[in-house]
């Protein structure tokens, strides 16, 4: 699992954030214990120095320390017992004072070894939800809020379905698959067709559930990922945030490119288009592709090598119907 450095920079902020507060709370909650029964701070004291005194005085003099432990936890006894008398008078549980990590499997650190624990996966999760929101309507876009509705339930001569059956069957039906078995194994979509049949809004769907599961997602425009690959290229004070830029998008989980076709094409544009498809195909790293254009154009746009890639690697998904926000206007208007 990749991760976006600056995201989890973020979820690492809030992470500490959030641990500080619940010492912090848990500390005062203490202290409010304390200033009610004065000999539990006394017997919290004595548990804590009684160990290091003991055995330091052992040492010292050269002796076994052995029997001083064994004196020591005789005495911790005493005041253990004693701690959940006073406790017990008081209503609470015995353990209220011991201080409890919120993630019993790494212990409030984040990692259990060299892995990112789950617990901190999920803060990572959020912040790239909150980056993605930036520039998606995640809230609104999902799957469940896809609505099948707009488009039209009548066969058009020569078809053999609907687009509305078209759209749940082959489009909606393989984007929902997509995300719920994410991960198993790198997968790529073409999404394909005319403006307004709900390329981007499955796309959001998509990053939504993705990003859910803690993997790292970039969504970008592709006129903007191109701009970055050429400041990375051939800018100066820009060149250090453009390469930045440039590694996400080669090195996430998922890249959703957006609006492929609306650039202008240039040499350059070609080939950083190439090096996209390919380098990810390479690492097997899952890519989407949202576009205007059908899988012919992209050909005479770019070139038949990137044109093949896509189609011999890609799930190529045509959206079909009519453009919905004219729809909307429409059924507005006449409400």
């Amino acid at each position: 699992m990749a991760y976006d450095g600056r995201v989890m920079h973020r979820a690492l902020e809030q992470f500490e954030k959030d641990k500080r507060q619940r010492e912090e709370r848990f500390q005062e909650r203490r202290e409010s214990i304390f200033r009610r029964q004065p000999r539990l701070k006394e017997i919290d004291a004595e548990l804590r120095s009684t160990m290091s005194r003991i055995i330091a005085s052992a040492l010292r003099h050269g002796t076994d320390p052995g029997p001083a432990v064994e004196v020591l936890r005789e005495e911790n006894l005493r005041l253990q017992a004693e701690k959940r008398e006073l406790l017990t008078k008081m209503g609470l549980p015995a353990d209220c004072l011991d201080e409890k990590p919120a993630c019993p499997l790494c212990g409030d650190t984040g990692y259990q070894g060299a892995r990112v624990c789950r617990c901190l996966r999920n803060y990572y999760a959020r912040e790239q939800q909150k980056e993605l929101s930036r520039m998606l309507d995640l809230g609104n876009q999902s799957f469940d809020t896809f609505s099948l509705q707009w488009y039209s339930d009548q066969v058009e001569a020569g078809q053999k379905k609907s687009a509305r059956s078209h759209m749940e069957e082959k489009v909606y039906n393989s984007c929902a698959e997509y995300a719920h078995r994410f991960g198993r194994r790198p997968e790529n979509l073409l999404l394909f067709g005319a403006p307004g049949l709900g390329k981007t809004h499955l796309s959001a769907a998509i990053a939504r559930e993705v990003s859910g599961e803690g993997w790292s997602v970039v969504y970008d425009t592709a006129a903007h990922v191109f701009a970055q690959f050429e400041l990375q290229k051939f800018g100066r004070d820009e060149g250090d945030e453009a390469a930045s830029d440039v590694e996400r998008v080669l090195a996430c989980d998922l890249l959703i490119l957006d609006d492929l076709g609306t650039e202008m094409v240039t040499p350059f544009v070609q080939s950083a288009l190439y090096q996209i498809v390919n380098t990810r195909l390479m690492e097997r790293r899952s890519t989407i592709i949202s576009t205007n254009l059908s899988p012919e154009k992209i050909a005479q746009r770019y070139s038949p090598q990137i044109a093949s890639r896509i189609e011999g690697e890609y799930q190529l998904l045509p959206f079909v119907g009519q453009d919905i926000r004219r729809l909307k206007k429409e059924r507005g208007a006449l409400g």
